[in-house]
């Protein structure tokens, strides 16, 4: 098959049709006419009366090597000194370089009296990729006061920032602005609007604004769509819409063959893949970090990591992006050996690695269960001296809490400087597993200080809740979702319930909360009450369970029929014991097999 494979991808890349160059680009009366009409408007309101001395322009280029915002803040002070902040170019060239620390630049923006477009141009930017994006908002309004005539950088920071904020009223009337301006006609605004909707989960207007895009050619278009699909998880329409592009005749750009490969790669397809890897063979796009990275995580899910490896070596620089993938291919194929060696050789090249660079291999340890590529991985963080980050940190204390580390993994958790939902769910959950019930509670509440829990950090507290016997605080942590938090119950959080009734004894009780669940058809809570049913003995009750579980499936389940032995056995009826191990024999039910694995220190 191997073989077979290679040989397809050898023709292909031999026989890969050329792809016509894209016909030239139209230009539209009207565009013209608006632009002409800005570059009228702009060299009337920025009149080129202001000159600069030799000194100034080199004291102006210090901005440009600016690093740090205490350095911005002494050039400024020069630029105070000189009087060159009453120069609306010079002071344009300050408020640009300030924008790494937006407060900063705030306080400068604050005191300019007629702030002129290019200086609100450089706030929306600020804004739109700092921490408040939302304040974008207020700088676009303010804007829009003054009276002053838009440009395209106006529309595309703000859209932007809605995209960020997920600003989805917010960039529809900004969407209305652009139309009525004319600003619609500029490819890159249309571009944004695009990026807002996907973003914002609305395929629909999305396509229909590309529908709308009048020549279709722009290849910034096809990629922002492709990438908008990828990320809606929507791999097929990627291809049919790459499909498109090829019947167009269109040319494609490396962020186009990244795209389409991550599809391709989602839907497993390897026989789509293949001419795919032919075309940037022949069009020499394999050096690039993405498409290589893009070729090698395909080539990981379909199983031929090692066809992924030779792309990798073939890459002459290599960034850490790229180390990620090929050690995370490898953990994913369950070469957790081959992932380790990975991470050495990485050390040997002198590679930082990151976070992301052991999240994915300690996730495969966990799942598993590879207690000794975990410690090595564990005794790898320590020794590279990383910072446990919210990412890092919680995949570490997962992956000792499944491994049977609980020490280990409260010593990562107390060493966390920053902890997310994830990482409080995951340490609440180790407690859980390991039995100590009194303690996943008291972790909770800490967690409720600080960080509001989720519908799965509910799941796990309700989980500890059901192994320790704690009723009582189960049912109050129920309650506690509902009323303070506002979550609805889901399946899941009922079979904890049911299981933890179940385990105390209270069948009945069990037995009523199931049947008042608009989920009758689940099989997992009744089977929780069958598997209580056997460690009470409940016959009566067991039978009854037992009918609504064939109800539901039509048929015998060997685990069901086996439960239900195992209750006659218990409560002492061995004749009902026995002619039910017989029934089970003689139609044949086998219970799917298990299978255990342990680890041998060599």
């Amino acid at each position: 098959m191997l073989s077979k494979l290679k040989q397809q991808a050898a023709y292909i890349v031999e026989n890969f049709a050329c792809i016509q160059n894209i016909e030239s680009l139209m230009i539209f009366s009207s565009a013209s006419r608006v632009r002409q009409k800005f570059q009228s408007w702009s060299i009337h309101h920025f009149p080129k009366y202001y000159f600069t001395t030799p000194e100034d322009q080199n004291l102006i280029s210090l901005l440009g090597s600016c690093t740090h915002a205490s350095e911005i803040c002494q050039v400024h002070g020069s630029m105070v000194k000189t009087g060159l902040v009453t120069v609306p170019f010079t002071l344009s060239k300050l408020l640009a370089s300030s924008i790494q620390d937006i407060d900063y630049a705030a306080s400068i923006f604050n005191h300019i009296p007629n702030p002129n477009l290019f200086m609100f141009n450089t706030m929306l930017r600020g804004y739109s990729i700092s921490d408040h994006p939302r304040q974008a908002f207020v700088i676009f309004n303010g804007l829009r006061a003054q009276q002053m005539m838009l440009d395209l950088f106006s529309f595309i920071s703000t859209l932007k920032a809605c995209s960020r904020e997920l600003a989805l009223e917010t960039g529809q009337a900004i969407h209305g602005v652009v139309v009525r301006s004319g600003h619609g006609l500029f490819t890159k605004v249309k571009n944004a609007l695009l990026h807002f909707y996907f973003v914002c989960g609305r395929i629909g207007d999305a396509h229909q604004l590309f529908d709308e895009i009048p020549p279709k050619i722009d290849v910034v278009s096809w990629n922002t769509l492709l990438s908008g699909y990828i990320q809606m998880s929507q791999p097929t329409m990627v291809t049919c819409l790459f499909r498109e592009m090829c019947r167009k005749g269109l040319k494609f750009s490396t962020t186009t063959i990244t795209s389409v490969l991550c599809a391709v790669s989602d839907l497993g397809n390897l026989d789509g893949g293949l001419p795919l890897h032919g075309h940037c063979v022949k069009m020499g796009f394999c050096s690039d970090l993405n498409v290589a990275t893009a070729l090698i995580a395909m080539y990981a899910n379909a199983g031929f990591i090692d066809l992924g490896r030779k792309i990798f070596y073939q890459v002459p620089e290599k960034d850490v992006v790229l180390w990620n993938c090929l050690i995370d291919g490898y953990a994913r194929n369950g070469q957790l050996q081959d992932s380790l060696a990975l991470l050495q050789l990485m050390k040997h090249e002198q590679v930082k690695p990151n976070s992301s660079t052991l999240v994915g291999l300690i996730s495969a340890c966990a799942a598993a269960g590879a207690s000794g590529v975990g410690l090595c991985i564990g005794n790898y963080v320590e020794e590279e001296q990383m910072a446990l980050d919210a990412v890092l940190g919680t995949a570490l204390v997962d992956m000792y809490c499944k491994c049977g580390f609980l020490e280990k993994a409260i010593d990562v958790f107390g060493r966390m400087e920053i902890k997310d939902v994830k990482s409080w769910t995951a340490m609440i959950s180790g407690y859980g597993v390991h039995g100590q019930a009194e303690n996943a509670i008291r972790i909770f509440h800490r967690m409720e200080e600080g960080c509001r829990p989720s519908e799965v950090t509910f799941l796990a507290v309700l989980h500890a809740c059901s192994h320790g016997g704690m009723m009582v605080e189960g049912i109050s942590f129920l309650e506690k979702m509902v009323r303070e938090y506002g979550f609805s119950p889901k399946v899941e959080h009922y079979g904890c319930m049911i299981d933890l009734l179940g385990r105390a004894g209270f069948l009945e009780e069990a037995h009523s909360l199931i049947k008042s669940l608009p989920i009758e058809g689940d099989t997992t809570g009744w089977r929780a009450l069958l598997a209580a049913c056997r460690v009470y003995g409940n016959v009566n009750l067991g039978e009854r369970v037992k009918r609504i579980l064939l109800e539901i499936f039509d048929k015998q389940h060997p685990t069901d029929s086996i439960l239900l032995s195992s209750t006659y056995a218990i409560a002492g009826r061995l004749p009902d014991y026995t002619g039910r191990m017989q029934e089970i024999k003689e139609e044949k039910m086998m219970k799917e097999a298990g299978c255990s694995a342990i680890e041998m220190n060599e």
